[in-house]
């Protein structure tokens, strides 16, 4: 069995990753192309939610019986609901801080 290598092309790997040739990206988020903040947090709360609401339809599931719902599965569904739901407290907790930094400087 003969294998040949082919060149590295740099050029192709920097597309395929998404850039152009020299480092700048070559398409934006849905998030950056519209530039704003409230855009991204509301983007990242609708994510949470959905997750939130996947894993109270396979915890019913579960109790219901369903032999398509396997327990592993609802158990991270329902990891994943709270590592989001913990890290929007988060955001949350520092947005709250730096407003109130913000507001306790002197002028």
């Amino acid at each position: 069995m003969d294998l040949k290598l082919k060149p590295f092309d740099f050029n192709q790997a920097v597309a395929k990753a998404g850039l152009a040739p020299d480092g700048t990206p070559l398409a934006r988020t849905r998030a950056t192309q519209k530039g704003d903040f409230q855009t991204a947090m509301a983007s990242a709360l609708q994510q949470v939610s959905t997750a939130q609401n996947e894993s109270a339809r396979l915890q019913r599931e579960l109790q219901l019986d369903n032999p398509s719902v396997s327990l592993e599965d609802t158990m991270v569904a329902m990891q994943k609901a709270q590592v989001g739901f913990q890290a929007t407290i988060s955001v949350r907790n520092r947005m709250v801080q730096a407003y109130t930094d913000i507001m306790n400087m002197q002028v």
